[in-house]
This record gives C-alpha cells, sequence and structure tokens, in this order.
C-alpha cells in the first residue's frame, strides 16, 4: 500500500526558502489556484509542501487542498510568529500544543466576545482557553522537542498558540491576550489549520519560531528576524519527519 503524503504548509517565501533548502523537493511547483505546491519526499515518503499565503482563509484553503487532493492525513506547519510570553525571546521555538482563534465570537454593545470558532457564536460561552491538541500529537511534539532541545540556539518548548487575522503590533493587546488565555505567541494561521484538520479527523505538528515581541516595535524587527525565525523552524522539520517515520 502506497503512504500517504505528508503535507507541509507555510505562509512566508522567507518560510518557503528555509524549508527548500532542508528538504528534497522538485525544482518548480504545480499551481493550485492562489497555492502552490512543491512535491518531493523524505526517506521513501512523499512530500507535499505548499506555499500558502498569510491569514487564516489562505491557510484553512491550502490545508483543505493537501488534505483533499493529495490525500495526507498528517500536516505540519513551519514559520513564524509573534511572542507573548515575556520568558520566551525572539528566535525561541514554539511547538504547539494547545491552538485556538481568537478572534471569532459576538459583538453586543460596543464590547466583542471570543467565542469557540465555528460554532453559533450567539448565546456561546466566552472562549477562556486554548484547546489542547490530541495526545498522541502532544507526545510527538514533545519527542521533537527532546531530539532538538541542543541543537538550536534558542529554547524550544510547548506552548499555546493564538490565531488571528491581524499582525499585533500592540503590547496593551499583547498582554492582554496573554492574560485571557495563557498563550505563548500569535499568528495568523495555525488555528485556522486546526480547525480543518479536526473536520478531516487529520493530525497537524505546528513548529513556530518567535520573530518579535508583538510589540509597539514589532513592525520594525520583524522584517530582521523572520529570515532567522523560519530558518530555525525549518531545522526541526526534517527531525519531525524521522520520528513521524519511526511512530
Amino acid at each position: 500500500m502506497a503512504l500517504s503524503p505528508i503535507g507541509i504548509l507555510c505562509a512566508t517565501p522567507e518560510e518557503l526558502a528555509a524549508l527548500r533548502a532542508r528538504l528534497v523537493l522538485d525544482a518548480a511547483p504545480v499551481d493550485y489556484g492562489p497555492t502552490q505546491v512543491w512535491t518531493g519526499a523524505h526517506d521513501g515518503r512523499p512530500l507535499a509542501l505548499a506555499l500558502c499565503g498569510i491569514g487564516k482563509v489562505n491557510a484553512a484553503a491550502a490545508a483543505t487542498l493537501l488534505l483533499s487532493v493529495f490525500g495526507a492525513r498528517e500536516l505540519i506547519f513551519s514559520g513564524v510568529a509573534g511572542g507573548l510570553n515575556p520568558d520566551l525571546p525572539v528566535g525561541a521555538v514554539l511547538l504547539g500544543a494547545r491552538l485556538a482563534i481568537h478572534d471569532f465570537g459576538v459583538i453586543a454593545e460596543g464590547a466583542f466576545t471570543p467565542t469557540q470558532s465555528g460554532l453559533i457564536p450567539l448565546g456561546a460561552p466566552r472562549l477562556s482557553d486554548v484547546a489542547p491538541v490530541a495526545a498522541p500529537v502532544a507526545a510527538t511534539l514533545e519527542a521533537l522537542r527532546a531530539a532538538v532541545a541542543g541543537d538550536l540556539e534558542g529554547p524550544v518548548s510547548l506552548g499555546a498558540i493564538v490565531t488571528a487575522d491581524y499582525f499585533l503590533n500592540c503590547a496593551r493587546t499583547r498582554n492582554d491576550l496573554r492574560a485571557a488565555f495563557a498563550a505563548d505567541a500569535i499568528d495568523m494561521e495555525s488555528g485556522a489549520v486546526n480547525q480543518v484538520v479536526q473536520a478531516w479527523r487529520a493530525r497537524l505538528y505546528v513548529i513556530r519560531t518567535l520573530s518579535d515581541q508583538a510589540g509597539e516595535d514589532s513592525h520594525l524587527t520583524y522584517p530582521q528576524m523572520a529570515a532567522m525565525a523560519a530558518h530555525n523552524s525549518a531545522l526541526c522539520v526534517p527531525v519531525l519527519l524521522d520520528i513521524l517515520a519511526r511512530a
């Protein structure tokens, strides 16, 4: 029986370049609408790498493409994120053990209440917890953390990532998100891909490196640090592929 491919997603050219430098892939992609997909293999396991673009819609569309057209049942998202946890420096690698979309909900009387994404928000309870990933995914991420901890310049840990369709450039909001969800990082894709993966009963492994601290100067530091952060995340992907091959 042929092995199903492992789908890999990234959002930006910096993330794509870092991954292509470490994976054996075809030279040219195939275009599926706005999504470009490179195919290849890792130790005999087929791969499909998608450059999805930024944001929840792009990421969800690309994830659906990898699951439906390519038949992937395991997805990896490798990229960068903004830091919410003051104890994690720029360059730290965060493995997504808890994931949620936090900009979905209801506005009433001038106030926004976040609720669980994908459900009717009227009458729904306030989103207060970032849901944990499935136990087998968490165990794999812990194995990845142990495997790469000595090879990366910065710290690597499991943590919580919240997703929204905005670039966070505000220390006050950063601190509010940290207080509300005990989240460690914010990105623009992971929660959306996780929602798609759950619907398909597949598995998702999120690898994010902090490129900035999501404060007032993030728009200045992000361009300088994005390539470094993408590099750190991409270093983890072949190691994760080896772990999945042994599972």
